[in-house]
């Protein structure tokens, strides 16, 4: 007689929570750390950043503020391990909200959580597939002759081609099953890792002269005829942003434990990997562009040959230019850093996919029967992968005539994901103890402190995403995140007024009872302690 074989421990917590196994639990935990290290990426968070930062207040702000950003990016993380180590379910976050804020506000907590979250992993694929656009390019540019010489440099039309062109292209791979991700992930940590290291090491070395220590460390200087900002610490505050939007979306992990093998260990894991990694890797890549400048000044000239428009390019441009009088080496760079990008939609891309999923599994979503289609053949849900891949088009439609349009889809992302993050803390914080059932991992008395500080971090980083990031205020330079966001989430709010509350009980369970109907009620601390009795 053949020997049944064990039930995954991920899949038994799973089902305790409600919850069929649908989705193949075929990941392990490398390619489960290298699809949460390929959303955060190395270069997608710095590269189109680190220009706009550096001029606020210099190369010490933007290098102290990795660290410090850093730091309490560890209380997030450690904060979202513990949760997911008892919740390992695809929805995520938004089941976390909705569990540990009880019965009462339950569906409330899900329901913003939800949201949040959808619209943050969303407008996350626009902004790979901007700053993949725009990287593309300065890449076209240099190999056509430079801007000095005559190069091509892509309109708005051609860029808003390329943008669409990369969200569609991953929309197609996100179709296959997900092996297919799972490998193309796998290269991507290498990718990055040996790409990262390439250069790190080799910029410095090729660059003519470096910039002194005391330049890189302790160097503030304050760009205010370019940028209008005449206060000290409002210029740190902005020049802090590129660190903050480059560490999240270590929560990737989590959106795939119902397809990673002992998700409940492995999930938390994959979380502390990410961050851990990212901290150290982000910081070598600030220090070694910030070191390899040549002229400060020249950086944001738009006569330069990258036309001003992407200061990474022109710093590899001078390393190499200067050295070997070509630019042969900065296009590779660039290409490996383009290929960072390309690696990081794809993943955002399958993240933002399960999100919506796993929503319109439990209702939440208009026209939730087609969006939680799973495909019979490759089990992925191609459907959710589509609507994902048509808002972000529609996203990126003002580039043809706004010049803001990153700064408002990068302060929505933040906003929407690192905002998802904030409502399962919260309810953590406050919750009884006796309602949290602990995996694995466990913060125990540490919790509250852990919580507090996470919590607090996340509503400053919403916040100063929706600051004006130049001075004068006008039509040219004004960030449209609050208005993009307060339209959106006012919406959805309005909805839940109006209708989705008398209906939407958050998650919903989907494992049929003895009389073979399926039950669909709100997984409460009450009813999963019933269950578990």
């Amino acid at each position: 007689m053949a020997q049944i074989p064990e039930m995954d421990s991920g899949e038994k917590r799973l089902n305790e929570l409600g919850y069929k196994q649908e989705l193949r639990r075929e990941m392990n935990l490398f390619k489960t750390l290298a699809i949460s290290f390929s959303t955060m990426t190395l270069f997608t968070g710095i590269t189109p950043l680190y220009g706009s930062s550096l001029l606020y207040a210099g190369p010490a702000a933007l290098v102290w503020g990795w660290v410090v950003v850093s730091f309490f990016t560890w209380f997030v993380g450690i904060a979202m391990a513990e949760i997911c180590s008892s919740f390992p379910t695809t929805g995520s976050l938004y089941f976390w909200a909705a569990h540990l804020a009880g019965p009462k506000w339950g569906p409330f907590a899900s329901w913003c959580c939800a949201w949040l979250e959808t619209i943050g992993l969303i407008a996350g694929i626009g902004t790979q597939a901007y700053a993949g656009s725009q990287t593309l390019q300065s890449i076209i540019l240099l190999c056509t002759g430079t801007h000095k010489g005559g190069g091509y440099f892509a309109p708005k039309w051609l860029f808003l081609c390329m943008y669409m062109g990369f969200t569609v292209i991953w929309a197609i791979l996100n179709t296959f099953a997900l092996e297919v991700i799972a490998f193309i992930d796998v290269i991507s940590i290498w990718w990055q890792v040996i790409g990262g290291l390439i250069i790190v090491i080799m910029l410095p070395l090729v660059a003519l002269t470096t910039q002194s220590a005391s330049y890189v460390f302790t160097k503030f200087d304050m760009a205010t005829e370019q940028t209008g900002v005449s206060s000290k610490p409002y210029a740190v505050i902005l020049s802090f942003l590129v660190s903050q939007y480059s560490l999240y979306g270590y929560d990737a992990a989590a959106h795939l434990t119902e397809e990673t093998k002992g998700a409940d260990k492995n999930g938390p894991i994959a979380i502390l990997s990410s961050i851990g990694i990212i901290s150290v890797f982000g910081w070598a890549y600030i220090l070694a562009l910030t070191f390899s400048i040549q002229d400060f000044g020249y950086l944001y000239d738009t006569s330069n040959e990258t036309a001003g428009a992407f200061v990474p390019a022109q710093i590899l441009y001078d390393a190499f230019h200067g050295r070997y009088h070509n630019s042969t080496g900065a296009i590779i760079l660039l290409f490996v850093i383009w290929g960072s990008f390309f690696f990081g939609g794809l993943s955002i891309t399958t993240s933002a996919a399960r999100v919506v999923y796993a929503l319109s599994r439990d209702k939440g979503i208009p026209f939730s029967s087609i969006w939680r289609k799973v495909h019979p053949k490759h089990k992925v849900p191609s459907n959710a992968v589509w609507l994902c891949a048509a808002i972000c088009i529609l996203l990126g439609l003002p580039i043809l005539k706004v010049n803001v349009v990153f700064t408002a889809i990068t302060s929505i992302c933040t906003i929407g994901w690192v905002g998802g993050y904030a409502v399962p803390i919260f309810a953590r914080m406050v919750m009884a103890e006796k309602n949290f059932k602990p995996g694995p991992f466990y913060l125990g008395k540490a919790r509250r402190p852990v919580c507090l500080v996470a919590f607090l971090w996340i509503c400053y980083t919403c916040s100063v995403f929706l600051l004006p990031t130049f001075y004068p205020v006008s039509w040219d330079t004004f960030n449209y995140a609050p208005v993009a966001l307060g339209v959106g989430l006012g919406l959805i709010m309005l909805w839940w007024v109006l209708d989705a509350r008398k209906w939407f009980k958050g998650p919903v369970r989907n494992i049929e009872t003895q009389n073979g109907k399926s039950e669909h009620k709100c997984l409460c601390p009450e009813s999963l302690k019933q269950q578990e009795h």
